[in-house]
């Protein structure tokens, strides 16, 4: 399985998790993200994530869905 890797430019300090999935286009909505995230499927640096409101800064990496959506300063 491939994994496609999306680049995403942080506007400020951070962005929080469920609005992350919903920008980047792996979730359609900021509920369906959260439901991902309570469902398990996300992983950020590595390490599952169940927090729906978790701050999400440059330089980490968000797994879901077959997605690795990189962060960067912007």
């Amino acid at each position: 399985m491939s994994v496609d890797r999306v680049e995403f430019r942080l506007r400020g300090e951070y962005v929080a998790l469920c609005d992350l999935l919903k920008l980047a286009g792996v979730a359609g909505s900021g509920g369906e993200g959260k439901r991902l995230i309570a469902s398990g499927a996300v992983v950020v640096d590595g390490r599952p994530e169940s927090r729906k409101t978790a701050k999400i800064r440059a330089n980490q990496t968000v797994r879901c869905m077959g997605r690795d959506i990189l962060t960067l300063a912007g």
